[in-house]
């Protein structure tokens, strides 16, 4: 809204130097509205970023869970593997997967604009949006770490994560995100596919499935490790070594969760319109982080007891993994969904998990933890779930652009949004495949991807970064020399009655 001085003059005339008084005015409002705008895109920026920073520390979740789902002789390996995520994908990301995921104009494929954030910022984005954008492709990278933990060398997690987050995420955030992207629900051109584009609000396809099926290649290319089926092809746990870290890790995922799926609003400050009082984007915020615990919350309790039933025990480790397949699964509707609808995507998520993990065992399929089954399977089903229950209210408040576009299945809004979730979760399948499947296969082929069969059984803490990670020499205590973590440790001397040593679990 602009104010004019001889818009206003007229009302002013009973007033001395109406036109003088008008113009002062004028000059006020200007001033005015120029702050208002100020704020207002302080309050979405400050919004962003924060939502940035708790996306960044599910990094810290990601690291605990890895290192309590491994055993303690690989715990040093995973832990530097999770702060390299990190370190190499900021750096790709920076030179090329954000220019490949937004760089505008561009096809609907892939961006080829601001690579190395040359020009940058634009009328579209400022940094902080780079920030956010990153953080997500980072979490991409660390699922797939988990695929593939305790029998993978160094060198192949540095080619894979750069490649993850230069290449292979960025396109299909191109394609679902970007405002050029074939499938984006919110396409600027609004030529969307089957009249709807695929919803996938925060990433259940194009973070959690893109991870997942990275590791599910890296893990069949792989080959399971050592011990984990005898020889009858026989399931034999391999048990992480603390389950406190993995208690630890999930709560801080749970904690990041909220910067991702209600964060991924981008702003917060807008209005929606409509009868209802104080209603706008920050009612959509809370209904977002409404839905996600709802689902995450429903899905753990499912594992506990379904679990109980099949297993006869209750399993702290199951429920966490519930927990994330429940988050993961409702990412793709959190913002379109009712509360509700919620609670049957965490129910059904959970049963998606354990019934990936039953057939896991059945292909003698290792992954450590469950990151395929977790967030490619129930990926996979939050992306069917949002074509069967997204709300046409919330639908058309999302994504505004196209008033009366088809929704959920199951609300009455027809089959075309699911049949464009069909065909998101076919490309992302097809894509990763093509992509990251060859790469491993490659550095399989170069020696580059296995560690050795002796460094398997001795752990990779000690052959590969120089000692165990809680390990220590009691006798430093004593002598008052500093104490370090890498130490080996020495046979205990005292023998049990056959003459033998006993056996050190590490």
């Amino acid at each position: 809204m602009a104010c004019s001085a001889s818009d206003l003059a007229p009302l002013l005339s009973t007033t001395v130097n109406s036109t003088e008084a008008a113009t002062y005015l004028c000059s006020q409002f200007t001033s005015i509205s120029s702050q208002l705008s100020d704020t207002g895109y302080a309050i979405n920026n400050t919004y962003l970023l924060f939502s940035a920073y708790l996306v960044f520390a599910m990094q810290l979740g990601f690291a605990m869970l890895c290192a309590g789902s491994v055993r303690a002789k690989n715990t040093m390996n995973i832990m530097l593997t999770n702060v390299l995520d990190a370190a190499a994908g900021g750096l790709s990301y920076y030179l090329f997967g954000y220019a490949f995921a937004f760089g505008s104009p561009s096809n609907g494929f892939i961006g080829h604009h601001l690579f190395g954030l040359s020009d940058f910022p634009t009328s579209q984005a400022d940094y902080s949006f780079f920030l956010y954008q990153w953080a997500f492709a980072i979490a991409a990278a660390g699922i797939t770490s988990g695929s593939i933990a305790e029998r993978t060398q160094f060198v192949a997690y540095l080619i894979y994560s750069s490649f993850l987050t230069g290449f292979v995420y960025p396109v299909v955030s191109h394609w679902l995100w970007s405002g050029d992207g074939w499938a984006n629900p919110a396409k600027l051109d609004n030529k969307l596919l089957f009249g709807s584009g695929a919803i996938d609000f925060a990433g259940s396809g194009v973070v959690h499935m893109v991870g997942g099926i990275a590791g599910l290649w890296g893990a069949l290319i792989e080959g399971p490790r050592i011990g984990r089926f005898d020889q009858n092809g026989r399931s034999v746990a391999l048990r992480g070594h603390s389950a406190s870290l993995v208690v630890l890790g999930s709560f801080l995922l749970w904690f990041g969760w909220y910067g991702f799926n209600p964060g991924s609003f981008l702003t917060i400050l807008k209005s929606y319109g409509g009868s209802r009082v104080f209603y706008g984007q920050w009612s959509a915020v809370g209904r977002t982080a409404v839905t996600t615990t709802l689902a995450g919350s429903t899905a753990a309790l499912t594992t506990l007891f379904g679990k109980r039933l099949l297993s006869g025990h209750w399993n702290v480790i199951d429920v966490c993994n519930g927990l994330l397949g429940g988050f993961a699964a409702i990412t793709a509707g959190c913002s379109v969904v009712e509360p509700w609808a919620a609670i049957i995507c965490g129910f059904v998520a959970a049963w998606v998990l354990i019934g990936c993990n039953k057939l896991a065992d059945k292909l003698q399929y290792d992954d450590p933890l469950e990151a395929a089954q977790l967030h490619g399977g129930c990926g996979m089903w939050g992306l069917l779930f949002t074509g069967l229950f997204a709300k046409e209210t919330y639908v058309n408040e999302v994504y505004s652009n196209k008033p009366g576009r088809p929704y959920g299945l199951f609300m009455g809004g027809g089959g075309k949004l699911l049949a464009a979730q069909i065909i998101e979760i076919l490309v992302i399948v097809g894509w990763v495949s093509v992509t990251m499947g060859p790469l491993f296969y490659g550095l399989h082929k170069l020696k580059l991807l296995r560690i050795s069969a002796e460094d398997e059984m001795a752990g990779m803490d000690l052959t590969r970064h120089g000692g165990f990670a809680y390990a220590y020499d009691a006798e430093d205590d004593v002598s008052g020399k500093p104490s370090f973590m890498m130490k080996k440790v020495e046979p205990a001397k005292n023998t049990s009655p056959n003459g033998n040593s006993p056996a050190i679990n590490v």
